[in-house]
């Protein structure tokens, strides 16, 4: 069972930037393709980014294309994400997530299909 752990997040003003981690505990995260989502009280969980097995494709939500970067570090067992240009409305616990069965090349966009989830870290931006 692949454990996940978010840090990273905090407080940031708008046009900041912020770099959250996602370490997994097994050497099997090389097999997942990986995902973030994000999370605001009373709302549905949505996507942020995902990244294939050896990030062969890295897909982003509109909202934050452009502005946010996914990546990983196989060797360490590692997902980033790097958001800059912070806008209020990014505030929200975020997530990153592992699709163990996801096929070759694909970065899964749904929720539904991830395996496992780490705790969130919560991230603000102020105006």
């Amino acid at each position: 069972q692949v454990q996940l752990v978010e840090s990273g997040g905090g407080l940031a003003q708008a046009g900041g930037s912020l770099r959250l981690s996602c370490a997994a505990s097994e050497a099997t995260f090389v097999v997942c393709a990986m995902g973030w989502f994000r999370q605001v009280p009373g709302k549905d969980r949505e996507f942020v980014a995902a990244i294939s097995r050896l990030s062969r494709d890295i897909t982003y939500a509109d909202s934050v294309k452009a502005r946010f970067t996914a990546s990983r570090d196989d060797a360490k067992n590692t997902l980033y994400l790097q958001m800059n240009s912070l806008k209020p409305e990014d505030t929200a616990v975020y997530y990153c997530a592992c699709d163990q069965n996801a096929p070759w090349g694909i970065a899964p966009t749904n929720r539904y299909e991830y395996d496992y989830w780490g705790q969130g870290t919560q991230v603000t931006v102020s105006s």
